[in-house]
């Protein structure tokens, strides 16, 4: 699979994760143009990608690829908190 093929089938993946787990009082969709790539890689016959939404749930999304098997791993992370540290 190349990495335009996996990125189409990720979008659509979490497209459709977080519609399944949004609540119905949201009156929201998620399309899978509204999902975005924050990181991804190739690797011989392997990919990885992260994921996320414009929603500001503080989700994001792991897929990876493997190519031998021709599967997709998916997780789901909620991010708690954002911490800046600096060293001097």
């Amino acid at each position: 699979m190349d990495s335009q093929e996996f990125i189409e089938k990720c979008k659509k993946i979490v497209a459709e994760y977080t519609n399944n787990h949004l609540d119905v009082t949201d009156n929201k969709v998620i399309n899978p143009e509204d999902v975005y790539v924050v990181w991804s890689t190739k690797v011989l016959k392997n990919n990885k990608a992260l994921l996320s939404t414009p929603i500001s749930d503080g989700m994001y999304y792991e897929l990876t690829y493997n190519g031998d098997k021709e599967e997709i791993y998916f997780d789901a992370y909620k991010k708690f908190e954002n911490i800046k540290f600096t060293f001097k």
